[in-house]
Protein backbone atom coordinates (compact mmCIF):
# COMPACT_ATOMS: atom_id res chain seq x y z
CA UNK A 1 0.00 0.00 0.00
CA UNK A 2 1.88 3.62 -1.07
CA UNK A 3 0.75 6.36 0.43
CA UNK A 4 2.35 9.34 1.96
CA UNK A 5 0.65 12.48 4.05
CA UNK A 6 3.68 15.08 4.04
CA UNK A 7 3.23 16.93 6.97
CA UNK A 8 -0.23 15.79 8.36
CA UNK A 9 1.28 13.78 10.76
CA UNK A 10 -0.61 10.81 9.64
CA UNK A 11 0.23 7.53 9.23
CA UNK A 12 -0.58 4.98 7.40
CA UNK A 13 2.47 2.22 7.69
CA UNK A 14 4.97 4.11 5.75
CA UNK A 15 6.65 7.01 6.19
CA UNK A 16 6.34 10.36 4.73
CA UNK A 17 9.96 10.66 3.27
CA UNK A 18 10.59 7.46 2.18
CA UNK A 19 7.44 6.66 0.34
CA UNK A 20 7.97 9.58 -1.38
CA UNK A 21 11.52 8.51 -2.29
CA UNK A 22 10.43 4.97 -3.16
CA UNK A 23 7.70 7.13 -5.35
CA UNK A 24 9.81 9.64 -7.11
CA UNK A 25 12.29 6.96 -8.16
CA UNK A 26 9.73 4.02 -8.52
CA UNK A 27 10.48 2.06 -11.72
CA UNK A 28 7.20 0.33 -11.83
CA UNK A 29 5.79 2.81 -14.41
CA UNK A 30 8.83 2.83 -16.59
CA UNK A 31 6.63 0.83 -18.91
CA UNK A 32 3.45 3.06 -18.86
CA UNK A 33 2.79 5.77 -21.75
CA UNK A 34 0.80 8.74 -21.48
CA UNK A 35 -1.02 9.21 -24.95
CA UNK A 36 -1.55 12.24 -24.41
CA UNK A 37 0.39 15.45 -24.20
CA UNK A 38 -0.21 19.12 -24.45
CA UNK A 39 2.84 21.18 -24.87
CA UNK A 40 2.73 24.47 -22.90
CA UNK A 41 4.82 27.39 -24.27
CA UNK A 42 7.11 29.16 -22.09
CA UNK A 43 6.52 32.40 -22.92
CA UNK A 44 2.99 33.69 -21.30
CA UNK A 45 0.86 36.23 -23.22
CA UNK A 46 -0.65 39.02 -20.96
CA UNK A 47 -3.41 37.35 -18.61
CA UNK A 48 -6.50 38.81 -19.30
CA UNK A 49 -10.30 37.79 -17.99
CA UNK A 50 -12.24 40.29 -19.86
CA UNK A 51 -14.33 37.91 -21.84
CA UNK A 52 -15.00 35.76 -18.76
CA UNK A 53 -15.98 39.03 -16.63
CA UNK A 54 -18.59 39.82 -19.32
CA UNK A 55 -19.82 36.44 -19.78
CA UNK A 56 -20.16 35.57 -15.93
CA UNK A 57 -21.99 39.58 -15.40
CA UNK A 58 -24.56 37.81 -18.39
CA UNK A 59 -25.02 34.91 -16.33
CA UNK A 60 -25.79 36.31 -13.47
CA UNK A 61 -29.01 37.65 -14.33
CA UNK A 62 -29.84 34.35 -15.95
CA UNK A 63 -29.23 31.92 -13.22
CA UNK A 64 -28.76 32.02 -9.57
CA UNK A 65 -25.18 33.41 -8.31
CA UNK A 66 -24.19 33.13 -12.05
CA UNK A 67 -23.72 29.30 -11.75
CA UNK A 68 -24.86 25.85 -11.55
CA UNK A 69 -23.07 24.64 -8.64
CA UNK A 70 -21.96 26.83 -6.28
CA UNK A 71 -18.15 26.66 -6.21
CA UNK A 72 -18.05 27.94 -9.59
CA UNK A 73 -18.80 31.36 -8.08
CA UNK A 74 -15.24 31.54 -6.89
CA UNK A 75 -16.70 33.08 -3.66
CA UNK A 76 -14.17 31.67 -1.22
CA UNK A 77 -11.05 32.68 -3.19
CA UNK A 78 -12.21 35.93 -4.68
CA UNK A 79 -12.02 37.58 -7.85
CA UNK A 80 -13.19 36.76 -11.57
CA UNK A 81 -14.68 33.64 -12.19
CA UNK A 82 -12.78 31.61 -15.29
CA UNK A 83 -15.09 30.78 -17.76
CA UNK A 84 -13.99 27.50 -19.70
CA UNK A 85 -13.91 27.23 -23.37
CA UNK A 86 -12.30 23.99 -24.46
CA UNK A 87 -10.13 20.76 -22.49
CA UNK A 88 -7.74 18.44 -23.21
CA UNK A 89 -5.17 15.83 -21.92
CA UNK A 90 -3.80 17.76 -18.52
CA UNK A 91 -5.12 21.32 -20.09
CA UNK A 92 -7.56 24.00 -20.34
CA UNK A 93 -8.44 26.84 -22.21
CA UNK A 94 -11.00 29.90 -21.15
CA UNK A 95 -12.79 31.97 -23.48
CA UNK A 96 -9.67 34.49 -23.22
CA UNK A 97 -7.59 31.67 -24.40
CA UNK A 98 -5.73 31.74 -21.29
CA UNK A 99 -3.98 27.99 -20.83
CA UNK A 100 -4.27 26.30 -17.50
CA UNK A 101 -2.73 23.34 -16.49
CA UNK A 102 -5.72 21.72 -14.79
CA UNK A 103 -5.85 19.46 -11.36
CA UNK A 104 -9.70 19.72 -10.92
CA UNK A 105 -10.40 17.19 -14.02
CA UNK A 106 -14.16 18.13 -13.79
CA UNK A 107 -14.09 16.99 -9.88
CA UNK A 108 -12.19 13.96 -10.40
CA UNK A 109 -13.53 12.10 -13.67
CA UNK A 110 -10.68 13.28 -15.87
CA UNK A 111 -8.73 10.51 -14.64
CA UNK A 112 -7.19 9.51 -17.83
CA UNK A 113 -7.44 13.07 -19.39
CA UNK A 114 -9.83 15.19 -20.56
CA UNK A 115 -11.45 14.52 -23.76
CA UNK A 116 -9.52 11.46 -24.89
CA UNK A 117 -8.99 10.32 -28.09
CA UNK A 118 -10.21 6.76 -27.54
CA UNK A 119 -13.14 7.67 -25.42
CA UNK A 120 -14.71 10.56 -27.72
CA UNK A 121 -14.06 7.76 -30.65
CA UNK A 122 -16.41 5.47 -28.69
CA UNK A 123 -18.79 8.18 -27.59
CA UNK A 124 -19.21 9.01 -32.11
CA UNK A 125 -19.93 5.46 -32.78
CA UNK A 126 -22.72 5.09 -30.12
CA UNK A 127 -24.56 8.19 -30.90
CA UNK A 128 -24.68 6.96 -33.52
CA UNK A 129 -27.19 4.80 -32.33
CA UNK A 130 -29.30 7.24 -30.45
CA UNK A 131 -28.24 8.89 -27.48
CA UNK A 132 -31.00 7.81 -25.42
CA UNK A 133 -33.16 4.67 -24.75
CA UNK A 134 -34.79 4.66 -21.36
CA UNK A 135 -34.79 0.80 -22.08
CA UNK A 136 -32.39 -1.55 -20.97
CA UNK A 137 -29.15 -1.37 -23.16
CA UNK A 138 -26.16 -4.22 -23.46
CA UNK A 139 -23.80 -1.54 -22.44
CA UNK A 140 -25.36 -1.29 -19.12
CA UNK A 141 -24.37 -5.22 -18.49
CA UNK A 142 -20.67 -4.30 -19.60
CA UNK A 143 -20.02 -1.68 -17.19
CA UNK A 144 -21.93 -3.59 -14.38
CA UNK A 145 -19.61 -6.13 -14.79
CA UNK A 146 -16.53 -4.38 -14.60
CA UNK A 147 -17.33 -2.39 -11.48
CA UNK A 148 -18.68 -6.02 -9.88
CA UNK A 149 -15.71 -7.49 -10.83
CA UNK A 150 -13.58 -4.11 -9.58
CA UNK A 151 -15.02 -3.19 -6.28
CA UNK A 152 -14.92 -5.55 -3.57
CA UNK A 153 -18.39 -5.36 -1.83
CA UNK A 154 -20.61 -5.02 -4.75
CA UNK A 155 -22.53 -8.23 -6.10
CA UNK A 156 -25.12 -6.27 -7.67
CA UNK A 157 -25.53 -2.55 -8.75
CA UNK A 158 -27.73 0.10 -9.46
CA UNK A 159 -26.47 3.05 -12.37
CA UNK A 160 -28.12 6.24 -11.37
CA UNK A 161 -27.17 10.14 -13.01
CA UNK A 162 -25.29 12.00 -9.61
CA UNK A 163 -23.39 11.13 -6.70
CA UNK A 164 -26.34 12.76 -4.97
CA UNK A 165 -28.75 10.57 -6.26
CA UNK A 166 -26.82 7.28 -5.43
CA UNK A 167 -26.18 8.25 -1.92
CA UNK A 168 -29.94 9.09 -1.83
CA UNK A 169 -30.53 5.65 -3.15
CA UNK A 170 -28.17 3.70 -1.10
CA UNK A 171 -29.55 6.00 2.18
CA UNK A 172 -33.55 4.86 1.94
CA UNK A 173 -31.88 1.23 1.11
CA UNK A 174 -30.12 1.05 4.06
CA UNK A 175 -32.91 2.44 6.12
CA UNK A 176 -35.31 -0.76 4.04
CA UNK A 177 -33.28 -3.49 4.80
CA UNK A 178 -32.29 -2.56 7.75
CA UNK A 179 -36.08 -1.57 9.45
CA UNK A 180 -34.29 1.69 11.02
CA UNK A 181 -34.03 5.04 10.49
CA UNK A 182 -31.10 6.66 12.33
CA UNK A 183 -27.88 7.38 10.60
CA UNK A 184 -23.92 8.45 11.27
CA UNK A 185 -22.77 10.81 8.97
CA UNK A 186 -19.24 12.80 9.56
CA UNK A 187 -18.26 16.64 9.68
CA UNK A 188 -16.68 17.29 6.46
CA UNK A 189 -18.01 14.49 4.35
CA UNK A 190 -20.09 15.42 1.53
CA UNK A 191 -22.69 13.48 0.24
CA UNK A 192 -24.66 15.36 -2.26
CA UNK A 193 -27.14 18.02 -1.68
CA UNK A 194 -29.97 15.80 -0.50
CA UNK A 195 -31.89 16.80 2.78
CA UNK A 196 -30.83 14.05 5.09
CA UNK A 197 -26.69 14.81 4.68
CA UNK A 198 -27.26 18.74 5.07
CA UNK A 199 -26.55 18.61 8.57
CA UNK A 200 -24.24 21.19 10.77
CA UNK A 201 -21.79 19.30 12.94
CA UNK A 202 -20.03 20.01 16.07
CA UNK A 203 -20.29 19.60 19.47
CA UNK A 204 -23.25 21.64 20.20
CA UNK A 205 -25.17 20.20 17.54
CA UNK A 206 -23.78 16.72 17.36
CA UNK A 207 -26.68 14.86 17.19
CA UNK A 208 -29.37 17.28 17.21
CA UNK A 209 -30.06 17.22 13.16
CA UNK A 210 -30.23 20.64 12.68
CA UNK A 211 -30.20 21.53 8.94
CA UNK A 212 -27.43 23.17 7.68
CA UNK A 213 -29.42 24.99 5.10
CA UNK A 214 -32.18 26.57 4.49
CA UNK A 215 -35.49 24.98 2.75
CA UNK A 216 -34.32 21.87 4.60
CA UNK A 217 -37.06 20.53 7.09
CA UNK A 218 -35.67 20.06 10.71
CA UNK A 219 -38.18 16.37 10.22
CA UNK A 220 -35.92 15.20 7.18
CA UNK A 221 -32.43 16.14 9.67
CA UNK A 222 -33.84 14.51 12.69
CA UNK A 223 -32.15 11.23 12.38
CA UNK A 224 -28.79 11.91 11.18
CA UNK A 225 -26.02 11.97 14.00
CA UNK A 226 -23.25 13.30 13.32
CA UNK A 227 -19.16 12.64 14.41
CA UNK A 228 -15.80 14.10 14.07
CA UNK A 229 -13.98 12.35 11.15
CA UNK A 230 -11.26 10.12 12.78
CA UNK A 231 -12.74 10.12 16.22
CA UNK A 232 -13.82 6.30 16.79
CA UNK A 233 -14.75 7.39 20.22
CA UNK A 234 -17.04 9.81 19.10
CA UNK A 235 -18.35 7.25 17.49
CA UNK A 236 -18.55 4.78 20.02
CA UNK A 237 -20.75 7.16 22.29
CA UNK A 238 -23.36 7.61 19.15
CA UNK A 239 -24.04 3.97 18.91
CA UNK A 240 -24.08 3.59 22.77
CA UNK A 241 -27.06 6.13 23.11
CA UNK A 242 -28.87 4.83 20.49
CA UNK A 243 -28.54 1.20 20.43
CA UNK A 244 -30.37 -0.83 17.86
CA UNK A 245 -31.43 1.94 16.40
CA UNK A 246 -28.91 2.86 13.89
CA UNK A 247 -29.25 1.54 9.98
CA UNK A 248 -26.15 3.26 8.92
CA UNK A 249 -22.68 4.79 9.12
CA UNK A 250 -21.79 6.73 5.63
CA UNK A 251 -18.51 8.22 5.27
CA UNK A 252 -16.07 9.34 2.55
CA UNK A 253 -13.22 6.75 3.44
CA UNK A 254 -10.57 9.33 2.50
CA UNK A 255 -12.41 13.20 3.06
CA UNK A 256 -12.30 15.00 -0.25
CA UNK A 257 -14.71 17.63 0.73
CA UNK A 258 -12.78 19.35 3.29
CA UNK A 259 -9.72 18.93 1.74
CA UNK A 260 -7.77 15.95 1.46
CA UNK A 261 -8.02 14.19 4.77
CA UNK A 262 -7.04 10.09 5.05
CA UNK A 263 -7.89 8.24 7.37
CA UNK A 264 -6.37 7.70 11.01
CA UNK A 265 -4.53 3.97 11.10
CA UNK A 266 -7.72 1.50 12.80
CA UNK A 267 -9.71 4.42 11.73
CA UNK A 268 -12.03 2.33 8.98
CA UNK A 269 -11.27 -0.97 11.06
CA UNK A 270 -12.77 -0.24 13.97
CA UNK A 271 -15.74 1.08 12.01
CA UNK A 272 -16.18 -2.27 10.61
CA UNK A 273 -16.03 -3.87 13.82
CA UNK A 274 -18.64 -1.48 15.16
CA UNK A 275 -21.26 -1.41 12.66
CA UNK A 276 -21.08 -5.32 12.53
CA UNK A 277 -21.59 -5.87 16.36
CA UNK A 278 -24.58 -3.51 16.28
CA UNK A 279 -26.18 -4.68 13.05
CA UNK A 280 -25.65 -1.48 11.36
CA UNK A 281 -24.25 -1.18 7.46
CA UNK A 282 -21.04 0.37 6.49
CA UNK A 283 -21.47 2.70 3.59
CA UNK A 284 -18.57 3.82 1.74
CA UNK A 285 -19.47 6.99 -0.19
CA UNK A 286 -16.58 6.62 -2.96
CA UNK A 287 -17.87 8.91 -5.05
CA UNK A 288 -14.87 10.74 -5.42
CA UNK A 289 -12.16 7.76 -4.39
CA UNK A 290 -13.69 5.07 -6.52
CA UNK A 291 -11.31 3.90 -9.26
CA UNK A 292 -9.07 6.76 -7.68
CA UNK A 293 -7.00 5.57 -4.94
CA UNK A 294 -6.90 1.95 -6.78
CA UNK A 295 -8.79 0.49 -9.29
CA UNK A 296 -11.19 -1.16 -6.46
CA UNK A 297 -11.12 2.17 -4.61
CA UNK A 298 -10.73 3.16 -1.34
CA UNK A 299 -12.06 -0.10 0.01
CA UNK A 300 -9.38 -2.26 -1.71
CA UNK A 301 -6.57 -0.02 -1.22
CA UNK A 302 -7.32 -0.19 2.82
CA UNK A 303 -8.68 -3.58 2.43
CA UNK A 304 -11.59 -2.54 4.17
CA UNK A 305 -14.89 -4.13 2.49
CA UNK A 306 -18.46 -2.54 3.56
CA UNK A 307 -21.74 -3.33 2.90
CA UNK A 308 -22.74 -0.94 0.76
CA UNK A 309 -20.81 1.81 -2.12
CA UNK A 310 -21.71 4.81 -3.54
CA UNK A 311 -19.70 5.65 -7.43
CA UNK A 312 -19.95 8.47 -9.56
CA UNK A 313 -17.57 10.43 -11.62
CA UNK A 314 -14.96 8.31 -13.06
CA UNK A 315 -17.22 5.19 -13.59
CA UNK A 316 -19.06 8.01 -16.39
CA UNK A 317 -16.13 8.65 -17.77
CA UNK A 318 -16.84 13.05 -18.02
CA UNK A 319 -20.49 12.38 -18.35
CA UNK A 320 -23.09 12.27 -15.77
CA UNK A 321 -23.35 9.15 -13.95
CA UNK A 322 -23.75 7.76 -10.42
CA UNK A 323 -23.81 4.16 -9.21
CA UNK A 324 -24.70 2.06 -5.80
CA UNK A 325 -24.44 -1.60 -5.10
CA UNK A 326 -23.38 -4.05 -2.58
CA UNK A 327 -23.90 -7.32 -1.00
CA UNK A 328 -26.30 -9.38 -3.41
CA UNK A 329 -29.14 -9.65 -0.45
CA UNK A 330 -29.02 -6.05 0.55
CA UNK A 331 -29.39 -5.08 -3.05
CA UNK A 332 -32.01 -7.10 -4.16
CA UNK A 333 -34.50 -5.23 -2.38
CA UNK A 334 -34.48 -2.65 -5.03
CA UNK A 335 -37.09 -2.10 -7.26
CA UNK A 336 -38.42 -3.92 -9.47
CA UNK A 337 -36.77 -6.85 -7.30
CA UNK A 338 -37.47 -5.68 -4.37
CA UNK A 339 -40.31 -3.18 -2.54
CA UNK A 340 -37.92 -0.44 -2.04
CA UNK A 341 -38.60 2.24 -4.93
CA UNK A 342 -36.17 4.04 -7.08
CA UNK A 343 -36.28 4.78 -10.81
CA UNK A 344 -34.25 6.90 -13.08
CA UNK A 345 -35.59 8.07 -16.70
CA UNK A 346 -31.66 8.43 -18.16
CA UNK A 347 -30.04 5.66 -15.61
CA UNK A 348 -27.52 3.64 -17.86
CA UNK A 349 -27.78 6.29 -20.29
CA UNK A 350 -26.18 4.69 -23.41
CA UNK A 351 -23.37 7.87 -23.53
CA UNK A 352 -22.76 7.40 -20.14
CA UNK A 353 -22.18 4.08 -20.42
CA UNK A 354 -19.69 3.87 -23.27
CA UNK A 355 -17.42 6.30 -21.27
CA UNK A 356 -16.97 4.73 -18.02
CA UNK A 357 -16.05 1.41 -19.61
CA UNK A 358 -13.45 3.26 -21.87
CA UNK A 359 -12.15 4.82 -18.86
CA UNK A 360 -12.23 2.05 -17.02
CA UNK A 361 -10.40 -0.36 -19.29
CA UNK A 362 -7.66 2.14 -19.46
CA UNK A 363 -7.12 2.05 -15.91
CA UNK A 364 -6.77 -1.52 -15.74
CA UNK A 365 -3.77 -1.06 -18.03
CA UNK A 366 -0.43 -1.88 -16.17
CA UNK A 367 1.44 1.09 -14.44
CA UNK A 368 -1.34 3.09 -14.53
CA UNK A 369 -1.63 3.88 -10.36
CA UNK A 370 2.55 3.48 -9.73
CA UNK A 371 2.00 6.46 -12.91
CA UNK A 372 -0.14 8.43 -10.62
CA UNK A 373 1.50 7.60 -7.24
CA UNK A 374 4.71 8.97 -9.13
CA UNK A 375 3.31 12.35 -10.40
CA UNK A 376 1.37 13.49 -7.44
CA UNK A 377 3.96 12.31 -5.10
CA UNK A 378 6.20 15.35 -7.14
CA UNK A 379 3.65 17.20 -7.34
CA UNK A 380 2.69 17.76 -3.72
CA UNK A 381 6.26 17.27 -1.83
CA UNK A 382 6.98 20.38 -4.52
CA UNK A 383 4.27 22.56 -3.30
CA UNK A 384 5.30 21.82 0.39
CA UNK A 385 8.61 22.51 -0.10
CA UNK A 386 8.15 25.44 -2.04
CA UNK A 387 5.77 27.12 0.72
CA UNK A 388 8.52 25.97 3.66
CA UNK A 389 10.99 27.29 1.41
CA UNK A 390 9.09 30.56 1.27
CA UNK A 391 8.09 30.55 4.94
CA UNK A 392 4.48 29.76 5.11
CA UNK A 393 2.65 27.22 7.57
CA UNK A 394 2.21 24.11 4.82
CA UNK A 395 1.05 20.78 5.16
CA UNK A 396 -0.60 18.52 2.65
CA UNK A 397 -0.50 14.48 1.25
CA UNK A 398 -1.66 12.55 -1.29
CA UNK A 399 -2.47 8.99 -2.49
CA UNK A 400 -1.95 7.76 -6.41
CA UNK A 401 -4.14 10.43 -8.15
CA UNK A 402 -5.61 12.48 -5.27
CA UNK A 403 -4.46 15.18 -3.27
CA UNK A 404 -4.66 17.86 -1.16
CA UNK A 405 -2.78 20.79 1.44
CA UNK A 406 -3.54 23.03 4.01
CA UNK A 407 -1.87 26.84 4.54
CA UNK A 408 -1.48 25.90 8.68
CA UNK A 409 1.29 23.58 10.15
CA UNK A 410 -1.31 20.65 10.98
CA UNK A 411 -1.82 17.98 11.96
CA UNK A 412 -5.15 18.00 9.91
CA UNK A 413 -7.22 14.64 11.29
CA UNK A 414 -10.93 16.08 10.41
CA UNK A 415 -13.09 19.61 9.40
CA UNK A 416 -12.06 21.77 12.65
CA UNK A 417 -8.61 20.97 11.80
CA UNK A 418 -8.76 22.26 8.21
CA UNK A 419 -10.93 25.33 9.42
CA UNK A 420 -7.53 26.26 11.18
CA UNK A 421 -6.05 26.82 7.47
CA UNK A 422 -4.86 30.12 6.35
CA UNK A 423 -8.22 30.58 4.22
CA UNK A 424 -6.90 34.04 3.13
CA UNK A 425 -3.51 33.35 1.88
CA UNK A 426 -4.98 30.19 0.54
CA UNK A 427 -7.20 32.62 -2.05
CA UNK A 428 -4.00 35.22 -2.80
CA UNK A 429 -2.28 31.87 -3.56
CA UNK A 430 -5.66 30.35 -5.62
CA UNK A 431 -5.48 33.48 -7.83
CA UNK A 432 -1.75 34.22 -8.05
CA UNK A 433 -1.62 30.28 -9.50
CA UNK A 434 -4.44 31.03 -12.30
CA UNK A 435 -2.69 34.30 -13.35
CA UNK A 436 0.84 31.60 -14.11
CA UNK A 437 -1.27 29.20 -15.80
CA UNK A 438 -2.21 26.87 -12.71
CA UNK A 439 -6.17 25.88 -12.01
CA UNK A 440 -6.68 24.20 -8.68
CA UNK A 441 -10.00 23.55 -7.05
CA UNK A 442 -11.36 27.26 -6.31
CA UNK A 443 -11.03 26.47 -2.66
CA UNK A 444 -8.62 25.48 0.55
CA UNK A 445 -11.34 22.97 1.11
CA UNK A 446 -11.27 20.59 -1.59
CA UNK A 447 -9.21 17.91 -2.91
CA UNK A 448 -6.89 18.00 -6.22
CA UNK A 449 -6.27 15.59 -8.91
CA UNK A 450 -3.83 14.71 -11.03
CA UNK A 451 -4.66 12.31 -13.92
CA UNK A 452 -2.29 9.55 -16.81
CA UNK A 453 -2.70 12.68 -18.99
CA UNK A 454 0.19 15.12 -16.36
CA UNK A 455 3.18 14.80 -17.63
CA UNK A 456 7.22 15.67 -15.93
CA UNK A 457 6.74 19.06 -17.58
CA UNK A 458 3.34 19.77 -16.40
CA UNK A 459 4.45 19.03 -12.84
CA UNK A 460 7.91 20.77 -12.75
CA UNK A 461 6.03 23.92 -14.31
CA UNK A 462 3.36 23.53 -11.46
CA UNK A 463 5.80 23.32 -8.59
CA UNK A 464 7.77 26.93 -10.07
CA UNK A 465 4.96 28.75 -10.20
CA UNK A 466 3.94 27.56 -6.53
CA UNK A 467 7.38 28.81 -5.39
CA UNK A 468 7.13 32.08 -7.19
CA UNK A 469 3.87 33.35 -6.13
CA UNK A 470 3.96 31.44 -2.55
CA UNK A 471 7.23 34.20 -2.56
CA UNK A 472 5.07 37.26 -3.27
CA UNK A 473 1.86 36.13 -1.28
Amino acid sequence: MAASISGIGIGLGLSCSSNLSKSLHSSQSSGFRVKMTVSVEDKKKNYTLQKSEEAFNAAKNLMPGGVNSPVRAFKSVGGQPIVIDSVKGSHMWDIDGNEYIDYVGSWGPAIIGHADDEVLAALAETMKKGTSFGAPCLLENVLAEMVISAVPSIEMVRFVNSGTEACMGVLRLARAFTGREKIIKFEGCYHGHADPFLVKAGSGVATLGLPDSPGVPKAATFETLTAPYNDISAVENLFNSNKGELAAVILEPVVGNSGFIPPKPDFLEALQRLTKENGTLLIFDEVMTGFRLSYGGAQEYFGITPDLTTLGKIIGGGLPVGAYGGRREIMEMVAPAGPMYQAGTLSGNPLAMTAGIQTLKRLKEPGTYEYLDKITGQLVQGILDAGKKTGHAICGGYINGMFGFFFTEGPVYNFDDAKKSDTAKFARFYRGMLEEGVYLAPSQFEAGFTSLAHTQEDIQKTIAAAEKVLSKI
